[in-house]
C-alpha cells in the first residue's frame, strides 16, 4: 500500500496535472481544536493530514481528481462538532470526515452523521460507545475496553492489587476509569479511590493527599500530558513513592520537559507507536515531520497521519465516482491496512479495528519500549 511505498515522496514537490481545473474535487472534512485548550492536539493532526496528504498527491493516487481536506476548527468542544458536521453535512463535495479529537465531541458530531448519513472516521475517539451511534462510526484507535483491562493485567502481574484511579471529568475520562476498574476488580484487585477532576483544573494536591491517606500499591492515570505533568510534578512535591501507570494519553516527549526529569521518571504506560522504532516507515514519517514542522512526534501525530491515510486508500479502492455511502462500504472494508501504528483491519460487524499496544516507561527522561 502507498502509505509505506510512498512515504519520502512528501519531501517532493506535487506538480499538478494540467486539466486539475477541470477535476472533481474529492473533499475530506477533519473536525479538530485549532484553538482553546487542546489546540496543540489539532495542530499535530492537521501536520500529519497534510504529509499524507502531499504523499498521497505525489503519488498521483487518484488520477483525474482534486482530492483536498478541509479543515474547521470545533476547540472538541461538542457543541462546536455539532455546528461543524452539519456544515460538513450541507457540502456537497465531503465525502468522508476525520475527527473530531475528544470521544465527547466525536460522538456529539456522530449523532449528525448518522442522521445525514456520513462516513466518520476518528483518531482518538476510544469511548466504546463511538462505533455503536451508527454504521458510519470507525476509528483507527484502540478502546477503553482494550487498553484498560490490558494495562490492569500489566498490573495485576506487578503484584499491584490496590490501585488508585484518577481521571479528568468527562466522557472519555469516565471510561478510562470503569473499564480499567472492571478489569482490575475481575482480576481480584481493589479500587482503593476513583478520583475525577474537571479539565482545566490542574491543582492535584487534595486528590494526592486522599490517595495517600488510602496507601494503594499504584495510582492509574486518565488525561493528557499537561495535565499529566502537573500531577506527576505535585506527587514527587508531596512524596508519593507508589508507581505511576498511564493510558497512551501521556505518551508526549514534552512531559518530561514540562514534569521534570524526576518526577516523569519511571511512569509506565501503554503505546501503539514508538518514535525510536527502526521500521522505516515510522523513520521515514517522524524524520520528515521533524524536518516540516521542527517538532517532536507522538503518538496522536501518529494516529492522525493513519487515519488519513486509511481514508485517502479507502476513497482509492471507491473510486473516482466515490459517494459517502461508497466510501463507508470501502472503508469498512479495510484489512490489513499497514500503517505507522501498526497494521488496521475493521471488524466487519462492529467496525472496532484489530491493533496491538505496546508496554512503555519513561527511563532517564525519554520513553522507551519494554522489551
Amino acid at each position: 500500500m502507498f502509505t509505506r511505498r510512498t512515504l519520502l515522496a512528501a519531501t517532493a514537490a506535487f506538480a499538478a496535472a494540467p486539466s486539475l481545473a477541470q477535476a472533481r474535487t474529492i473533499a475530506i472534512g477533519y473536525m479538530l481544536p485549532l484553538t482553546g485548550e487542546f489546540s496543540q492536539y489539532g495542530e499535530r493532526f492537521r501536520n500529519s493530514s497534510v504529509m499524507a496528504l502531499d504523499a498521497f498527491k505525489a503519488a498521483n493516487r487518484m488520477p483525474g481528481a482534486n482530492v483536498v481536506i478541509r479543515y474547521e476548527d470545533t476547540r472538541s468542544d461538542p457543541r462546536e462538532a455539532v455546528n461543524v458536521a452539519r456544515k460538513f453535512v450541507d457540502d456537497r463535495e465531503i465525502v468522508g470526515v476525520l475527527g473530531d479529537f475528544s470521544s465527547s465531541a466525536s460522538m456529539a458530531a456522530a449523532q449528525v452523521f448518522k442522521d445525514a448519513p456520513m462516513p466518520q472516521l476518528s483518531q482518538t475517539a476510544s469511548h466504546p460507545d463511538f462505533v455503536k451511534i451508527s454504521p458510519w462510526q470507525f476509528r483507527n484507535i484502540t478502546t477503553q475496553a482494550y487498553e484498560g483491562p490490558l494495562i490492569a493485567r500489566w498490573m495485576h502481574d506487578q503484584g499491584l492489587k490496590k490501585v488508585a484511579i484518577v481521571a479528568i471529568q468527562n466522557d472519555w475520562g469516565q471510561s478510562v476509569a470503569s473499564n480499567y476498574g472492571a478489569a482490575l476488580t475481575g482480576l481480584g484487585g481493589t479500587v482503593a479511590t476513583t478520583e475525577f477532576f474537571n479539565p482545566g483544573n490542574r491543582d492535584f494536591r487534595s486528590i494526592l493527599t486522599k490517595i495517600a491517606r488510602e496507601r494503594p500499591d499504584a495510582v492509574y492515570l486518565g488525561m493528557f500530558y499537561e495535565d499529566g505533568a502537573a500531577l506527576l510534578q505535585q506527587r514527587r512535591q508531596l512524596g508519593l513513592r507508589m508507581p505511576f501507570y498511564s493510558t497512551s494519553a501521556m505518551y508526549e516527549p514534552k512531559l518530561v520537559e514540562l514534569a521534570g526529569r524526576e518526577a516523569a521518571e519511571g511512569l509506565k504506560l501503554s503505546t501503539s507507536f514508538a518514535a525510536d522504532s527502526e521500521d522505516p516507515a515510522i523513520k521515514a514519517f517522524v524524520t520528515e515531520y521533524r524536518r516540516r514542522f521542527n517538532h517532536e512526534v507522538n503518538s496522536f501525530s501518529a494516529q492522525a497521519f493513519d487515519a488519513t491515510n486509511i481514508m485517502l486508500e479507502a476513497i482509492v479502492r471507491a473510486g473516482a465516482g466515490v459517494t459517502r455511502q461508497s466510501l463507508r462500504d470501502s472503508l469498512a472494508a479495510t484489512k490489513g491496512f499497514p500503517g505507522i501504528t501498526g497494521e488496521t483491519t475493521f471488524d466487519p460487524e462492529t467496525r472496532e479495528p484489530a491493533k496491538t499496544l505496546a508496554r512503555m516507561e519513561i527511563k532517564d527522561g525519554r520513553f522507551v519500549v519494554i522489551r
